[in-house]
């Protein structure tokens, strides 16, 4: 069934309630590596390792309300078995609390067709909400690659640029050393994707062994930027974007190199391959 884009573009994805707490705080901290050095007193705030300090890692608000894979649905007319992660970006608009009940809204923002053979582009935003209060927490944004669904007559622009690097060497340089098992460990965040867990299903997909999750890699690149960046300090953490550029393997060590002006991208080391480009990350202004 080809893609009817007046459906797509108005295709209601329900909203979702979580609730969600300590514990949970703690488990994505640990799924994206924050805690790897049990001394290293600015980050345990992340991972419950101190009772009298514990914080929420801003990067979260891409795993809360959550809407799961909604472009399975046969009615969206999309080739889900085609369906690729390219871009993903955040914006914080207050502190995320420890603790809270969100309410998270899902929308498609815009659909790019490029051509037949060449696939579309589907741009979506996620607001997250506190149910209590009313305030808005997080605008997340997302752009995924529809392989199998070019030349249904959309549009054809315009297509979001990417963010340039500076042609200089980074300034910074932040190494996250990634488990075997942490694709086993960021499922519990909400994605159980078999890509990323079943060997088998890897296997059918083209690869060797189960791949990262894209969300997982852009996670340890938003623990590098609030290392970097922001000396550990949540607060600070204002947006981020980023294009995915490359599957990550599980123990593989991610080295993001940051310049000072938010620019950054994230390489495997092993095999010296990019993959998240074009990364663009912006301090949260005060108030």
């Amino acid at each position: 069934m080809a893609i009817d884009p007046h459906h797509l573009l108005n295709f209601d994805i329900p909203a979702v309630r979580q609730s969600y707490g300590p514990g949970d705080v703690a488990r994505y901290g640990l799924s994206i590596g924050l805690g790897q050095d049990p001394m290293d007193m600015r980050q345990l705030p992340y991972v419950g390792g101190l009772a009298d300090d514990v914080r929420a890692m801003p990067a979260i608000v891409n795993v809360l309300g959550h809407p799961g894979f909604w472009l399975s649905d046969p009615s969206t007319g999309v080739d889900a078995l085609k369906v690729v992660h390219g871009e993903q970006g955040m914006t914080i608009h207050a502190p995320i609390p420890v603790a809270a009940t969100v309410i998270a809204k899902t929308r498609v923002t815009g659909l790019i067709d490029k051509g037949a053979g060449r696939g579309a582009l589907l741009y979506s935003e996620k607001t997250v909400r506190d149910e209590d209060s009313g305030t808005h927490l997080a605008t997340c944004r997302g752009t995924t690659f529809l392989r199998g669904d070019g030349g249904f007559g959309g549009p054809t622009g315009p297509v979001k640029t990417p963010h340039p690097l500076p042609a200089t060497p980074p300034d910074h340089v932040f190494d996250t050393p990634t488990r075997p098992e942490q694709a086993l460990h960021y499922r519990w965040n909400g994605d159980p994707n078999p890509l990323h867990l079943d060997p088998r299903v890897a296997a059918s997909a083209g690869f060797d062994r189960p791949i990262l999750h894209g969300l997982c890699s852009f996670g340890c690149a938003a623990h590098a930027v609030l290392a970097v960046l922001c000396d550990y300090d949540a607060d600070r953490f204002g947006s981020m974007d980023g294009r995915f550029t490359a599957h990550v393997f599980p123990g593989e060590t991610l080295r993001t190199e940051i310049w000072a002006d938010g620019s950054f991208r994230t390489r495997a080391v092993e095999r010296d391959k990019i993959v998240i480009g074009n990364g663009v990350f912006r301090h949260r202004e005060a108030g």
